[in-house]
């Protein structure tokens, strides 16, 4: 049986071919003409099946093809919005803009966006600044110089500073975030950047770790005009923030500012969509717009010079007045974001960062965040216990007691002294100990923290001098307090030590 089945499958030769029931019939053997078209035949299979074969390794080309050219940052310039008054993070921002305040002891929150862009391969940024901005412009030129354009690969960071310009117009200071786009939308028509395509709209007080092409790539393959960042929350937290409405494809419907009561909840919606599972969909049935954009060129352009050339506002004014009219889309950032914009949240923030695990860390080999280069040397700690806390390099902590607390670069800490929640800025200079000395035998008090101080729930700006037995705990729990000729201010119940304050021995607050 085996034989006459391996012969009939012999092409040219006599076979069998078995049939129901097991009988077996003769097959006689294919005529040459035959035997001529069957080649013919499979000939053309053959060759139809390469045609085929090709035509989807093209199709896979193009494809391919395409996502590299939707994550081309090569194409995509990015704004910072740093010009804000930062009149909610006061004291903080008396002497500084609001992207120059620090964060995590080491870094400027200017840092988070700029790294961010490196990280993302965009290398084209331009930065508007407005209030406060000396030390921020210095900070920027000292660790982002782009002097050396072949390094930075041909692109740039430029600082715009608010300006006066000809007319009646052009007296005026940035009325809000589209209005200091529009003062410099003149850039876009440079020939520097005839090859964008896409502006990334950024702002300079966010802490968070994003791959800004992942943004990009989904806001060009949707064919989306205008891209808004959001994040998926929950009821608790959806009046802080502006709310989106969007259809099944993540279209944005509508907008609604803080909204309450029946008026958030008409604003739910079903955020698997966006990517969510069911249940992390069913916890937090709110998206909310994170102040990260992205605009076609073209689009923006015509959004500031033609549509709305009197609207000040992004968030508030041009995007919802667009969704109307226009493609807008929601890109979900399913991660750790937060606006340090008040006291109470950056105090928060930086304190988080020294819990285990924290929800944000600085420490990413892959994707680190820069700052300046200050060529400080390691901390020295002598015989101090320091518990879920970050100590800042180049410090001298002597016999001191740290606990949930972040201590920044050239921080002195003198013996017996105990710091608990407390986040301290350090300092932008030393003092030598020869100084440090005179100091104290002139009954003055040096940079750092005195002996036998204990400190609670406070902010030390920089360059701080607390004397010696000085306590800092606002016992009477004081939420709020001026005490501008004493050194330091009081905002949701944590107390800020003024930069350059002096708080003299044996002071209590």
């Amino acid at each position: 049986m085996d034989l006459r089945v391996a012969a009939a499958a012999a092409p040219g030769a006599a076979g069998v071919r078995v049939l129901g029931g097991g009988v077996v019939a003769r097959v006689p053997a294919p005529r040459p003409w035959a035997l001529r078209g069957r080649r013919r035949l499979s000939v053309r299979m053959t060759v139809a099946t390469t045609e085929a074969a090709s035509a989807a390794a093209a199709d896979v080309a193009t494809s391919v093809d395409k996502a590299l050219e939707a994550r081309n940052s090569k194409t995509v310039v990015a704004v910072i919005l740093g010009g804000g008054a930062g009149t909610r993070l006061f004291p903080l921002t008396k002497s500084r803009a609001k992207p120059a305040v620090s964060i995590g002891g080491a870094y400027r929150l200017i840092d988070v966006p700029m790294s961010n862009c490196i990280n993302s391969g965009i290398n084209k940024v331009y930065i508007l600044t407005q209030f406060n901005s000396a030390s921020l412009n210095r900070h920027l030129s000292k660790s982002y110089d782009c002097t050396n354009s072949v390094a930075f690969g041909n692109g740039f960071v430029e600082v715009l500073a608010a300006t006066q310009r000809p007319g009646s117009e052009g007296k005026r200071w940035f009325q809000g975030t589209a209005d200091a786009v529009r003062q410099f939308d003149f850039l876009f028509d440079d020939a520097r950047n005839k090859d964008i395509e896409d502006v990334l709209i950024l702002s300079g007080d966010h802490l968070y770790r994003m791959d800004y092409m992942d943004f990009v790539q989904s806001h060009r393959q949707r064919g989306a005009d205008i891209s808004i960042c959001c994040l998926p929350i929950d009821d608790s937290r959806a009046s802080d923030f502006g709310i989106m409405k969007i259809d099944d494809t993540g279209r944005v419907l509508s907008f609604s500012e803080k909204p309450k009561g029946d008026d958030l909840k008409a604003m739910q919606v079903d955020t698997t969509v966006l990517g969510l599972s069911k249940e992390e969909a069913e916890q937090k049935p709110y998206i909310a717009s994170m102040g990260v954009y992205i605009f076609k060129k073209d689009i923006l352009l015509n959004l500031l010079r033609w549509r709305f050339p009197t609207a000040n506002d992004f968030g508030s004014e041009i995007i919802p007045a667009s969704a109307k009219e226009i493609n807008v889309k929601a890109y979900l950032f399913n991660d750790y974001w937060e606006d340090i914009g008040t006291i109470k949240s950056f105090f928060e923030a930086n304190l988080a960062l020294a819990e285990e695990p924290p929800k944000f860390s600085f420490y990413d080999a892959d994707k680190p965040m820069y700052t300046s280069r200050r060529n400080l040397p390691p901390s020295m700690v002598n015989n101090s216990k320091i518990t879920d806390s970050i100590i800042s390099h180049g410090c001298f902590l002597d016999n001191c007691r740290i606990e949930h607390s972040v201590v920044g670069i050239r921080s002195r800490i003198g013996p017996n002294v105990h710091l608990k929640d407390t986040v301290m800025l350090g300092a932008d200079y030393y003092e030598t100990d020869v100084e440090r000395g005179e100091l104290l035998a002139q009954g003055k008090v040096p940079t750092g923290i005195g002996e036998n101080t204990t400190i609670q729930k406070c902010i030390i700006d920089k360059n701080a001098r607390i004397g010696k037995n000085v306590t800092i705990s606002n016992s009477e729990g004081v939420e709020e307090a001026d005490r501008t000729s004493e050194g330091f201010y009081i905002r949701s119940g944590i107390t800020i030590v003024l930069k350059n304050s002096i708080i003299a021995d044996g002071t209590v607050i």
